[in-house]
């Protein structure tokens, strides 16, 4: 479901379990879709795997999942899109031959694989989906009893975050991990130098600033016969209710760093600036291309973030802290290093393993003790501090983390048409969905 395929507007019910059809008899001709049951001892330790969302975060996911434990299988795979589907079986089948053991009647297509990925027989989810579907992913895997990976961020409005820290609470209730996508978190070298940070090294922080910028992205044409929700689903990151714009879905990788620096303290308030100054045509749908966001803390510091996807423009990740005896530095896959009192530097980030490899490592080693990982609220927390950020921008106004976390405006209802009605959204191909203006601060309001 990341990244949508081609599908017709006019594709009926029947026409859609015709293409489902047709994916399960594609993998069922392909030879090497059947495996001996000999190939792989398979046991009563062997945990089976189901990933929904075939993009290529989730295909990456899945495979990193297989090299973190010897004795884990792929069952299930299920995707809005055969051609992706198909495209990732391929690939993690070339990589892991006999423990890839997704079959014809474990692949499943449609807004409902998640549901049959979970009644399939798995024991954990990996969640690749466009950020939108999360929240509702998250909970009915918990609510299955399922360990869930689950990609950033969690949620693209406060009605999903506060799902989510639902889910959070039963998971931790249930004894089941609940592991993020939350990349940095899991990596070594940041790991080092954020406790030392926490050790005091800095001393009190006073002010955080973290940039994100980048060049511009994918866009899809629209194609004859495409309905109002396969254009949404091929161009999800340019619609607010899937990817919560590039504030919540990349840039948020920043603020998580920010939050994680503050021992994962709320920010009280924030302000922001934000519009859209390149991608201004109806191709880019109604996202910002750039942020501007200063957030208050109880304590008095202040966190300042910027992000922008422009292209021909400088590039720039970098995390910066400052505190009352001094500040650290973070460069994105490059140098880390404090500076004033107590000065420290990382020599060299070789050797340092690959911290998406790291995340599933920890999550199935933690599965095996009977201690499972619950990233639940930081991870929850970390998606509002974006959202409220979005917010602010959108608005113009004043947010509070506690207006942000409490606010009603949930996007997915709104833009398919279902608000004031009871329990989650339900989706169809040919839905009329709603066309969301962009937002003009000082007209936008705030719900």
């Amino acid at each position: 479901m990341q990244t949508p395929a081609e599908t017709s507007s006019s594709g009926t019910r029947r026409n859609f379990l015709k293409r489902t059809s047709a994916v399960a008899a594609g993998l069922a001709a392909a030879p090497y879709i059947l495996v001996s049951p000999r190939a792989f001892a398979a046991n009563s330790e062997t945990l089976k795997v189901g990933l929904v969302g075939c993009g290529g975060r989730g295909t990456g996911a899945a495979s990193q999942t297989l090299h973190a434990d010897r004795n884990v299988v792929l069952h299930a795979m299920g995707d809005i899109f055969e051609d992706r589907l198909k495209g990732s079986f391929e690939q993690i089948k070339k990589e892991h031959g006999e423990r890839t053991m997704v079959t014809p009647d474990t692949s499943f297509l449609g807004f409902d694989a998640i549901d049959k990925v979970i009644g399939s027989g798995v024991d954990v989810v990996i969640l690749a989906t466009p950020p939108g579907f999360r929240p509702y992913h998250i909970k009915r895997c918990v609510e299955a009893g399922k360990h869930v990976f689950t990609e950033k961020p969690m949620a693209t409005d406060g009605p999903g975050v506060r799902m989510v820290l639902e889910a959070a609470a039963k998971a931790k209730e249930k004894k089941l991990a609940l592991t993020s996508g939350f990349c940095w978190r899991y990596n070594p070298a940041e790991r080092q130098i954020m406790q030392r940070i926490h050790d005091g090294q800095i001393g009190t922080p006073l002010a955080l600033q973290n940039t994100y910028n980048t060049g511009s992205l994918w866009v899809r044409q629209r194609q004859p016969g495409w309905s109002d929700m396969t254009y949404h689903l091929r161009n999800w990151y340019y619609y607010t209710w899937l990817s919560g714009d590039h504030i919540a879905e990349q840039a948020v990788h920043s603020l998580d760093k920010m939050q994680w620096a503050m021992k994962d303290e709320p920010p009280v308030k924030c302000i922001a600036h934000g519009g859209r100054q390149v991608r201004t045509g109806s191709d880019f749908g109604h996202i910002y291309d750039h942020f501007s966001v200063v957030y208050e803390y109880a304590s008095g510091a202040r966190g300042y973030h910027a992000c922008r996807q422009q292209a021909n423009c400088a590039s720039d990740n970098s995390d910066y802290f400052m505190g009352t005896k001094g500040a650290a530095t973070i460069k994105a896959f490059g140098s880390l290093f404090i500076t004033g009192e107590n000065p420290w530097r990382l020599r060299s980030r070789e050797g340092i393993p690959n911290m998406y490899q790291v995340e599933h490592d920890e999550m199935y080693a933690s599965i095996r003790r009977g201690e499972p990982i619950n990233d639940g609220v930081w991870m929850a927390h970390s998606t509002l501090v974006a959202i409220m950020g979005r917010m602010a921008a959108y608005t113009g106004q004043e947010i509070s983390w506690e207006q942000a976390l409490n606010s009603q405006e949930n996007l997915a209802k709104w833009v398919t048409k279902q608000e004031g009605v009871a329990g989650d959204p339900s989706f169809d191909w040919n839905m009329s969905l709603r066309t969301p203006e962009v937002a003009m601060p000082g007209l936008t309001k705030f719900v």
